[in-house]
């Protein structure tokens, strides 16, 4: 196995209960994780899965920063940045990048797609941020052409993939994808995962790939963390968990969804050159 990027140790994470909140005091906290611990290794790509409520998203914003954990360690190249005060995570924040679910949220409409792209490389100072902007597009499959366009002049799948090269652009360490197919067809779905698998490979890149889809879980993830109520019930090589679940929950996970018998190749037989 590879070296791991990521060494998480007994990580709780508990969040106020404002549902539950009275008048006066401050509203009781829920425990969301509960003493996790994993590995997420260099240059692979690891799924995390498991119903809604389970914490997998939640997870993935502790794992770039977006919340801090309450205890435990999440190490990151051997360092503590679990809660690390933001002055001293600012400059690891181009190492930990996100794409989001929804493309059309998180793309500014009213900014040209390479004023998008170029924005995070401006802000930590780099030069010639048009050019590398470029460069990103390009290698995510659209041409220079659409750095003068807008996010509404895009399909879905271009959309993501705009979201993709700002992600990328900053060259960073980790990539956190959160359900980023679950809302495009299945070619433009097909089209995204072989670029994800393509650039992860080719950058060194760690992905942590959250999904509820446990057929695209096994094909494109090596490894596999499956949650339930914040706690880890099964993890592993992806062909290990799936051929030998050791919880009823991940059992129910792989009946509820079907897994059709797909050969290695399946992503680019479904996938269309153009874009």
């Amino acid at each position: 196995m590879s070296e791991p990027l990521f060494q998480v140790k007994d990580l709780h994470l508990s969040l106020p209960d404002m549902s539950r909140k009275k008048l006066f005091g401050p509203a009781p906290r829920i425990e969301i994780l509960k003493g996790l611990t994993f590995d997420l290794p260099k240059g692979e790509i690891v799924g995390i899965v498991g119903e809604s409520g389970s914490g997998k998203s939640t997870l993935g914003r502790v794992l770039v920063r977006l919340l801090w954990a309450s205890s435990g360690q999440v190490l990151f190249r051997g360092q503590d940045i679990g809660r690390l005060p933001e002055d001293q995570i600012k400059p690891l924040r181009r190492d930990l990048q996100m794409i989001f679910q929804d493309p059309m949220s998180s793309l500014n409409p009213r900014h040209t797609i390479g004023h998008i792209v170029a924005a995070p490389i401006d802000r930590y100072g780099f030069r010639d941020s048009k050019k590398l902007a470029l460069e990103a597009l390009e290698r995510v499959g659209l041409p220079g052409s659409f750095a003068q366009r807008y996010p509404h002049e895009l399909s879905g799948g271009q959309r993501q993939r705009v979201g993709i090269a700002r992600a990328i652009a900053l060259n960073p360490a980790f990539i956190l994808a959160d359900e980023i197919v679950s809302g495009l067809d299945v070619s433009s779905q097909a089209q995204v995962l072989t670029l994800l698998q393509d650039l992860a490979a080719d950058m060194n890149l760690t992905i942590a790939f959250i999904s509820h889809d446990l057929s695209v879980i096994r094909t494109v993830c090596s490894q596999v963390i499956v949650l339930n109520h914040g706690e880890i019930v099964d993890a592993g090589p992806c062909e290990h968990v799936f051929n030998a679940p050791q919880s009823d929950i991940t059992r129910t996970l792989i009946d509820a969804i079907p897994l059709p018998e797909l050969d290695d190749n399946w992503l680019e037989q479904v996938a269309l050159d153009d874009v």
